[in-house]
């Protein structure tokens, strides 16, 4: 079973950083594209960051400027750099990853971590 698995969430204070990671659940796959989405209490699921094959990046308005999305050299992980993050960043965020090995490819979601911004 393909998984992607995010790490780096936490409690942090406002003003504050993090940094969260995503990768494939084995290092023969590959991340070719990715997005990553936030959910916060009693609210949807929305877009915040995505990370397209070309490289090139887009985020939602609210997290412009804060927040950037890469990928590594060897494309096995997507990154999420939070800045100046701020209480309405707490939500749980969830690595959307399009993975490829070989001829095959698949699109995953990752459990989810938890980010927590204190005021």
């Amino acid at each position: 079973q393909v998984q992607v698995v995010e790490s780096g969430g936490g409690l942090v204070q406002a003003g504050g950083s993090l940094r969260l990671s995503c990768a494939a659940s084995r290092t023969s796959f590959s991340i070719n594209a990715a997005g990553w989405y936030r959910q916060g209490p009693g609210k949807q699921r929305e877009l915040v960051a995505t990370y397209a094959s070309s490289g090139s990046t887009n985020y939602a308005d609210s997290v412009k400027g804060r927040f950037t999305i890469s990928r590594d050299n060897i494309n096995k992980a997507v990154y999420l750099q939070m800045n100046n993050l701020k209480p309405e960043d707490t939500a749980v965020y969830y690595c959307n990853a399009h993975v490829i090995y070989l001829s095959s490819n698949w699109n995953v979601w990752g459990q989810g971590t938890q980010v927590t911004v204190s005021s």
